[in-house]
């Protein structure tokens, strides 16, 4: 089976959101995460790894611009096995950082049915996690999402397509484009 072509998804795609609108966004996020923790907190900054990191990064480096210091750590949780629909969640990496006690920052790329991230969000409750707060640079609009799970905070929202680019990917392809596009027909 051959893996279809970043090019030829690019050539008809939309661009949705350029890196300047992204980044403005997650300038906003960021002003608004500082204000949900008190002077001195150190929450632990869990990227959900791969999609999350460019958000991740940008994120982190906007907090750390307003005075929040972050304790850093990953998970890898995927549905998705670089194809363009889920299955069920399979765990590639568990931090290694104890949560008991702590409060936690989860940053993704997309909020779509929000399966992973509902599941992550319980599995750090479950080990202990005081607060577990959830940023993402996108959110999906559609009906589909499971119940139990909204983002704290949104950086942009994308209509029911396939999005790609800013960390999500085409067949793996296009996490380091600066911009979200949308798959054309």
């Amino acid at each position: 089976m051959s893996v279809p072509k970043l090019a030829d998804a690019l050539a008809s795609a939309q661009v949705l959101f350029d890196r300047a609108t992204l980044e403005a966004a997650i300038e906003r996020i960021a002003e608004d995460i500082v204000q949900a923790y008190a002077e001195g907190e150190v929450p632990v900054f869990l990227t959900v790894m791969n999609g999350g990191l460019p958000f991740a990064a940008q994120l982190a480096f906007a907090l750390g611009e307003r005075g929040l210091d972050l304790e850093f750590d990953y998970l890898h949780a995927t549905r998705y096995r670089g194809q363009t629909s889920g299955s069920g969640l399979a765990w590639l990496h568990r931090p290694a950082t104890p949560l008991h006690g702590r409060k936690v920052l989860l940053a993704d790329d997309i909020l779509d049915e929000g399966h992973t991230l509902l599941a992550v969000k319980h599995w750090c409750e479950d080990q202990g996690a005081t607060e577990v707060r959830t940023a993402v640079l996108a959110e999906k609009l559609h009906d589909r999402c499971v119940e139990g799970i909204v983002a704290d905070h949104i950086g942009v929202q994308v209509p029911d397509a396939y999005v790609f680019g800013y960390g999500m990917d085409y067949h793996e392809q296009g996490r380091n484009l600066p911009a979200i596009y949308a798959l054309g027909d």
